[in-house]
């Protein structure tokens, strides 16, 4: 019988890591889920969702300090930040290096643990954007690790090469709990629904049919 592969996950409480999580789930051997917090307005929200996801596979849960990367991120995007920031353009949201001290971070737990992968929610259309989004970005950090880790940890998306609109549609074939996705850049009961990260979400939920769409709610 073939070993499943034993994994980390990254879970920010968004879409697309949710739905790496419900995928590796079941095909992998999901031995913790990582949070980070690094001063993010929307941590506290964040956290929730990511908790909640943990919870709902029955995956123990870690929530990593990393706060100091707050010193180095955008004023909008810091916990004390101005609630009237727009939050839509690559310099409002870009924290640097994020995915790049996230992933490594993350490698540290799987080998400590033995695990094999960190799994993690990339996406096809913000790598367009966002280049630590994308498959040349996993394959260039993958090769990094074969160095840096005894046991070759690798990073995987069951994600990265899809869009929005086809991470909410496989989230429903999964079943996965898409109702409580975190996916904006600020705090509060609901998201926003203006932010850039609530603007792509959004534009996917209504590019589908209405009976298709999962209940995911906006302030706005």
């Amino acid at each position: 019988m073939t070993r499943r592969l034993q994994s980390i996950a990254l879970v920010s409480g968004g879409l697309d890591s949710l739905v790496s999580l419900a995928r590796a789930a079941r095909e992998r051997d999901v031995r913790l889920v990582l949070f980070f917090d690094y001063g993010q307005r929307a941590r506290v929200s964040e956290r929730v969702s990511a908790m909640s996801a943990a919870n709902y596979y029955g995956i123990p849960f870690a929530d990593v300090d990393i706060r100091w990367l707050e010193a180095l991120s955008p004023a909008g995007m810091q916990s004390t930040g101005d609630d009237g920031a727009p939050l839509r353009t690559l310099d409002d949201v870009w924290i640097p290096n994020r995915n790049g001290v996230f992933v490594n971070i993350a490698a540290a737990y799987a080998e400590g643990r033995g695990c094999d992968t960190v799994v993690t929610g990339f996406n096809r259309e913000e790598a367009e954007e966002f280049p630590d989004n994308s498959g040349e970005y996993v394959s260039r950090v993958n090769a990094a690790l074969e160095l840096s880790t005894r046991n070759a940890v690798r990073v995987e998306s069951f994600t990265i090469d899809l869009a929005k609109r086809e991470i909410i549609r496989l989230g429903l074939q999964l079943k996965a709990p898409l109702s409580i996705v975190w996916s904006c850049y600020r705090g509060g009961e609901r998201m926003c629904g203006e932010c850039a990260s609530c603007a792509r979400l959004r534009a996917a939920l209504e590019s589908l049919p209405a009976e298709e769409r999962p209940v995911i709610e906006f302030s706005a």
